[in-house]
């Protein structure tokens, strides 16, 4: 396939892209047995193992500013799938990147390309095809991981009593992009730092990893805490009681307003840390598990059978105190 200009006219061959820009990202790795080059890529998971595929896609203007670093950009492009596998507790295998680029730019596709395969490179993820095409600046990633038979973790299999954990912290994307658009005044260093946990997203793959047969639900915060939350309450058919005060924040959002932090904890995206449910009995082991990789994970609340208003989550204060939370989360069609 090529890279095609309005008229139809090819401007720059997509294998030609390939090679200048991404040959670093399309290793072969031990699971892909054809990768790019032919009409399809091969793909064998280990044995016992399933596959779990999942689609992101990034638009310029909804999902990120024009001016966007592009090194940081091909980071978070990989970085966003690579948490849904995360999030299924699934071992990445490779992936496929379609790109509609205005115009094949080197000083913007080099970097891109950087940050893009420095993230691959270190989960041992390689690019196995995909498409270009000249269009509005749109980015496409399908990413391929295996996770064992009957181990996966899901939304739908939360139970009453469990806890409720999130890795990480909350709210910095959200607080970065509300001084971006001018919600509230951060000075210059700490935007920048905000703005680092929104263009540069870690994802969680050695904990989901680490939580198979541990953990019960799980998925990734990309929309906010409460939608995102609320999904496994839905396919689990259960409520929850949060404490809103126990949700992990910086130390630069806790030095914001209270308002400022309930709305960029809750209802905050681009945080891609994950969120699972597990039985109590499971504490000591996952604090185990937190200590081994180095990384905060923190309960917040609890889940619960449904009460007769069928009401999804409860939240409160550190004082049991209700609190009301008008916030909606992240919603690609408004």
């Amino acid at each position: 396939m090529t890279t095609t200009s309005p008229t139809g006219s090819s401007t720059l061959s997509e294998f030609s892209l390939i090679e200048r820009f991404f040959a670093g990202a399309t290793r072969q790795g031990e699971h892909v047995t054809l990768g790019i080059g032919d009409d399809c890529a091969l793909l064998r998971p280990p044995s016992g193992e399933q596959l779990a595929i999942s689609s992101d896609m990034l638009v310029e203007g909804r999902h990120f500013f024009a001016d966007v670093d592009p090194r940081s950009l091909g980071h978070k492009t990989l970085a966003v799938n690579l948490s849904d596998l995360a999030a299924m507790g699934a071992r990445p295998l490779g992936f496929t990147l379609a790109l509609a680029l205005p115009e094949s730019d080197p000083a913007w596709l080099g970097p891109f390309a950087q940050g893009l395969t420095e993230l691959a490179d270190r989960f041992a993820c390689p690019l196995v095809g995909g498409d270009t095409t000249r269009g509005p600046r749109n980015l496409c990633v399908t990413v391929f991981g295996s996770v064992p038979t009957e181990q996966a973790l899901r939304r739908d299999a939360a139970q009453a009593g469990d806890d409720i954990w999130v890795s990480g912290t909350l709210g910095d994307a959200r607080l970065a992009l509300g001084g971006l658009r001018g919600e509230w005044a951060l000075a210059d260093e700490d935007l920048a730092l905000a703005r680092r946990a929104m263009d540069l997203p870690e994802p969680q793959v050695a904990l989901g990893l680490a939580l198979r047969g541990v953990a019960r639900a799980a998925l990734d915060i990309s929309d906010g805490l409460l939608g995102d939350l609320g999904h496994i309450l839905e396919r689990s058919a259960m409520s929850a009681r949060i404490n809103v005060d126990a949700i992990p924040r910086s130390s630069l959002l806790a030095a914001q307003s209270p308002d400022v932090q309930r709305l960029c904890t809750l209802a905050g995206g681009d945080d891609y840390q994950l969120c699972f449910s597990a039985d109590a009995v499971q504490r000591g082991r996952i604090e185990a598990i937190a200590n081994e990789l180095g990384i905060r994970v923190t309960r917040i609340g609890t889940i619960a059978l449904p009460d007769a208003r069928r009401t999804k989550l409860h939240l409160h204060d550190k004082t049991g105190a209700s609190v009301v939370a008008d916030f909606k989360s992240f919603d690609h069609f408004q």
